[in-house]
């Protein structure tokens, strides 16, 4: 039985790269002071310098435009089609995601277990290709799985299970007590919502109606980071004692267009549903 946890690997689209450079700091809300800058960094005013393949792309319009000939418009082209299924080592597809979650998500599982919101059935956290095995490596025609991990907050146990997908069969489970993988989008969006009506989440909200003159009442409102939080002899209160085995979370929200809101003495217990403030 495999009890492995995969870091989930997305498509990549090639295309036009935008680099964005910058160091986010968290720090108290303030309002912005950027009057006097335009969007692309440049003070109002000034002009940015261009790079080699901007001028060279200006002098080549410039240059058709005096020659009264029209520039053809840029053409973007199409994905190519995505197959149902993948070969060998191929990320999975998108029917293929689709189909581990619902062969590995059992009529018996989905009853037993609990989601980060309270429903009924396990939190989903990812679907990743498993590893082959030791004599399939190399094999063009070896099998194809996919390894399903979900978390059940119930018990606050992890299950991974594996998925032949040439099969449609579960093929092995897994279960583990105290590990935490990377938070899903859900239990971080699940997290600011008991920050905002706790209230130690007031400074928050304090912070976001500064920033914005409007009431913070739901997560949406929020571009959300977050950690794992395990907890550590001595650096927090005695509600925080079981982070490690409760999953746990630090947020590190940002307002939506604005600035970051420093969150970080506070800790969400997604499994006993508390916030609780620790000392830096």
């Amino acid at each position: 039985m495999r009890n492995i946890v995969h870091r989930h690997l997305g498509k990549m689209v090639a295309g036009t790269t935008i680099a964005v450079a910058g160091t986010a700091v968290m720090v108290a809300v303030t309002l912005p002071g950027t009057a006097g800058a335009d969007d692309s960094g440049t003070r109002a005013g000034q002009s940015a310098p261009q790079t080699a393949g901007a001028a060279g792309a200006a002098g080549a319009g410039e240059a058709a435009a005096g020659s009264g000939r029209a520039v053809p418009p840029g053409v973007v082209e199409a994905a190519p089609a995505e197959g149902q299924q993948g070969e060998g080592r191929d990320p999975l597809t998108d029917d293929e995601l689709q189909q581990a979650e619902k062969i590995a998500l059992s009529r018996q599982l989905f009853r037993s277990s609990e989601s980060v919101d309270g429903d009924r059935g396990p939190q989903p956290l990812g679907v990743d290709l498993a590893e082959p095995e030791a004599d399939e490596v190399g094999r063009p025609d070896a099998p194809r799985r996919a390894d399903v991990t979900f978390y059940d907050y119930r018990d606050d146990t992890l299950v991974t299970r594996t998925v032949d997908l040439g099969t449609g069969k579960v093929v092995a489970t897994g279960t583990q007590h105290g590990v935490q993988p990377p938070l899903s989008r859900a239990e971080k969006a699940e997290a600011a919502g008991l920050l905002i009506a706790d209230p130690l989440g007031s400074g928050l909200k304090a912070d976001y109606k500064d920033a914005t003159g409007k009431a913070l009442t739901s997560p949406d409102q929020l571009q959300l980071s977050g950690a794992v939080y395990r907890a550590a002899p001595g650096a927090q209160p005695a509600a925080l004692d079981q982070c490690g085995e409760h999953r746990c979370v630090r947020l590190f929200p940002k307002v939506k267009n604005g600035p970051w809101v420093d969150a970080r003495q506070l800790v969400i217990d997604l499994s006993a549903r508390k916030v609780a403030r620790i000392d830096r």
